[in-house]
């Protein structure tokens, strides 16, 4: 997928709507029972953004901003405000956060995952600086392991003991891109003022 490591501004991004997806293909049988099943491993996000514009400086931020990841042509990371840590969103951010995986002795890379209940999220944009690790509970020196930012992958030096825990916490973003090549922009004039109103714009992973 052809993408732009940026972030869509917070100031753009604060106020929009929109959260997880998923899809279920429902077949009624003969003898009136369903058959539910789905096409899809993990949700995906929807968001509409765009109801938080309050200026002509914040149209054209956004203007630009879609200019520049050519419509649809190029993702981008965007912060769903409702869910970008790997806690709650009013807690603090732990290395022991979310289970990532178990040494082996081998396996020195663990990709970055966020579960829900019984479901896992593959964390593929975590925030540069946010990223805590821990083994076995305990935080290893920041020399001892890294983290690709643009896969979410954590890389360990030396590869963990076998059966050790590996845990993380993380802040991270949502990879999107635009759901259209337009954008409309309407301006009404009022007595205080010019108002911008745009239209809501459709992002999806």
């Amino acid at each position: 997928m052809a993408f732009h490591e940026v972030s869509l501004p917070a100031r753009l991004a604060f106020g929009s709507t929109g959260g997880v997806e998923r899809r279920t293909e429902i077949v009624t049988l003969a003898s009136g029972y369903e058959r539910r099943s789905t096409p899809w491993a993990q949700g995906r996000r929807r968001y509409l953004i765009g109801s938080n514009l309050r200026s002509l400086d914040d149209m054209a931020a956004l203007t630009a901003f879609f200019e520049a990841r050519w419509g649809q042509l190029y993702g981008f990371r965007f912060r769903d405000f409702a869910d970008f840590k790997s806690c709650g969103p009013g807690a603090m951010v732990a290395a022991t956060d979310q289970a990532i995986g178990v040494g082996d002795g081998v396996r020195r890379t663990f990709p970055l995952i966020k579960a829900y209940g019984d479901q896992a999220r593959d964390i593929r944009k975590p925030v540069a600086g946010s990223v805590r690790v821990a083994v076995n509970g305990v935080e290893p020196a920041a020399s001892a392991w890294s983290v690709d930012t643009a896969t979410g992958v954590v890389t360990f030096g030396t590869a963990p003991a076998s059966g050790v825990a590996i845990r993380a916490g993380f802040q991270f973003d949502t990879p999107v891109r635009f759901d259209a090549d337009r954008i409309e922009v309407t301006l009404e004039s009022f007595d205080a003022g010019r108002m911008v109103a745009m239209p809501l714009i459709e992002v999806r992973v």
